[in-house]
């Protein structure tokens, strides 16, 4: 199965969507060095004195590797051209370590994240990063928490808070929840011309996110697709572009 769905990607339009986003990437380049430069490094490795490796928890073990997730949080960026843009207002929902933010900042962006308490090393790292977050949690049907602020993008990478239960159980939002959600982002935190990214982790068994039910709600919604990731926009009948 996997192999089948490699094989379609050949011959669709989402290799050649692929090359021109590697080339856009090499055409405009970020600095890396720079802003991995910027971190304090001594504190960086006292963390994990605090907070010794967990056994069963690679995932968490891995958001030490600071250079690993400059770079991918780096490429992240680019793809929404935030190193080319002006400055914008960005939240990111479920911030995790707020490495993306801590890339978005030294690109010039003035950043939120939000996020739930439970992990005391991503919250020991956001301070460190120095990056602003507000700790709450996203439940289906249920609006998020007042801001006091829109913004021209809202983001959340590897999204997992539309699980209910274990991830073994495989249960999940419905559409219906899909779309208080999208309307409570769209209504209450977007600029007119904002954005909102959704980038998706595959599906236990390797499969995409998109099944064909949740690819035609997300299109429904003025969604572009692109791999794993859903940009809408705050009116439903315009369909965004990454490019800002």
């Amino acid at each position: 199965m996997r192999f089948s769905r490699k094989l379609r990607k050949l011959f669709s339009t989402e290799l050649f969507a692929s090359g021109f986003e590697h080339l856009s990437r090499a055409t405009h380049p970020v600095n890396k060095r720079r802003i991995l430069d910027d971190i304090d490094w001594l504190q960086f490795r006292d963390l994990r004195h605090k907070f010794p490796y967990r056994p069963g928890s690679p995932q968490i073990n891995r958001f030490e590797d600071i250079a690993y997730w400059i770079d991918i949080n780096v490429e992240r960026a680019q793809d929404l051209w935030l190193n080319r843009a002006p400055p914008l207002r960005i939240l990111d929902l479920g911030a995790g370590a707020g490495y993306f933010l801590y890339v978005c900042k030294h690109l010039g962006h003035h950043v939120l994240g939000f996020d739930t308490d439970n992990e005391p090393l991503f919250g020991a790292t956001i301070e460190l990063l120095d990056v602003p977050r507000i700790i709450g949690r996203i439940e289906r049907q249920t609006p998020l928490p007042d801001l006091h602020q829109t913004f021209d993008l809202v983001t959340a990478h590897r999204v997992c808070f539309h699980r209910i239960g274990k991830v073994r159980d495989g249960i999940e939002w419905s559409p219906a929840d899909w779309e208080f959600f999208i309307n409570d982002i769209r209504t209450r935190f977007l600029t007119d011309n904002g954005r909102l990214l959704l980038d998706f982790n595959p599906r236990p068994d390797g499969s995409p996110f998109f099944t064909p039910e949740l690819r035609q709600f997300f299109l429904s919604q003025g969604a572009r697709i692109f791999r794993s990731k859903a940009l809408l926009g705050r009116d439903p009948n315009q369909r965004p572009r990454f490019k800002r």
